[in-house]
């Protein structure tokens, strides 16, 4: 029997209340398709920050190096210095682990939740590939003058042809694993004449994968036609910063930050899995949050430590409940929390004997 140490940081929020939903469906998946989980749970988040002035401890630090697969619940509140515990959780995760791959699978369940008139399930199912350590985010900033009128702030954007190449080279793989084949290149050349280092790559990249298709799309133009014409992308690629922007953008596409999930990944390492819809302070405490989102970053997070079957059994899952209408949306408030977990976990083993 497979046995996985995962790191659990519930963090801020509403953090605490969907991770509590999702571990319970992790163990109800490990019971169903025999494999065993040891969670190794952390206090850290803004909580723990004012109760000893800790943010992640380096001896913390080094355990979870060990670990297979992390889960982050949520990071973010008020209470603390505006980026403070943001940089020094998830941030030092992503940089110190190297996790140069952020992964949003954006996968449209039920038509009914998309607010695009005429699109349906067939029309949005895509992977956008997120450059998660460079670019504008790599931490290379300054003010000069600060808090004078003369102030100046500065931010450099940072961009490796070996970091380039390894998110574009990963984007080709998955996209041999699809159906349609294809890659979109999302970038602003045009005006940011730095991103010609994506530009040359992609093509240099692309000629060792001639199976797969590609297509560029400069930024904005790429969220025009997301919006009105999604069913044109597959797989896209882009940077850090603009991956930011645009998975965001195409999370509504298929019912809001309320199901999306997201892996920060350095595949054959230990890697990251989270909802994406942030800590929600003033929902805290209300079990009002839908664990929906969590639980496909319990999806992705199977999948990606080699329970294939178990992720697909989670996904369809909450793909069913949607569709039947016993899950009536993702958003908050529409359910209690538990009454989510619960759902799930009545129709998990349905769900299993099919796949």
């Amino acid at each position: 029997m497979n046995e996985y140490n995962i790191a659990v940081v519930a963090g801020d929020g509403i953090g605490p209340e969907v991770t509590k939903e999702a571990m319970r469906v992790l163990d109800a998946a490990g019971e169903v398709f025999g494999f065993k989980v040891k969670r190794n749970e952390y206090p850290f988040g803004t909580d723990h920050y004012l109760k000893t002035d800790e943010i992640f401890p380096d001896a913390a630090f080094e355990e979870v190096k060990g670990m297979d697969a992390i889960f982050l619940g949520a990071i973010g509140d008020p209470r603390a210095p505006v980026g403070l515990i943001e940089y020094g959780i998830i941030a030092k995760m992503r940089f110190e682990l190297d996790l140069y791959i952020n992964l949003r699978p954006i996968k449209l369940f039920d038509e009914r939740l998309c607010p695009l008139k005429g699109k349906t399930v067939d029309d949005i199912n895509m992977l956008i590939v997120r450059e998660n350590t460079e670019g504008a985010y790599a931490g290379m900033h300054g003010f000069c003058h600060k808090g004078q009128a003369s102030e100046i702030a500065t931010q450099t954007m940072v961009y490796s042809r070996f970091g380039v190449e390894r998110a574009i080279r990963f984007s080709f793989e998955l996209a041999m694993n699809r159906p349609r084949k294809q890659v979109t290149l999302i970038d602003k050349a045009n005006a940011v004449r730095a991103h010609d280092i994506w530009t040359r790559t992609f093509a240099e990249v692309a000629r060792e994968y001639p199976d797969v298709k590609t297509d560029h799309a400069y930024v904005d133009a790429a969220c025009m036609w997301m919006i009105k014409n999604p069913e044109w992308f597959d797989v896209a690629v882009t940077t850090n910063l603009f991956g930011d922007i645009v998975t965001d953008l195409a999370a509504m596409l298929q019912g809001g930050m309320g199901i999306a999930a997201s892996g920060n990944l350095h595949p054959g390492r230990v890697s990251l899995f989270e909802p994406i819809h942030g800590s929600a302070p003033k929902y805290a405490n209300k079990g009002v949050a839908s664990p929906a989102a969590s639980i496909m970053a319990i999806s992705m997070m199977l999948d990606y430590v080699g329970e294939k079957q178990a992720s697909k059994a989670v996904e369809t899952t909450i793909a069913e409940l949607l569709r039947s209408g016993r899950l009536k949306g993702v958003g908050t408030g529409q359910h209690a929390t538990s009454e989510v977990g619960d759902m799930v976990l009545g129709e998990l083993k349905n769900v299993a004997a099919k796949v």
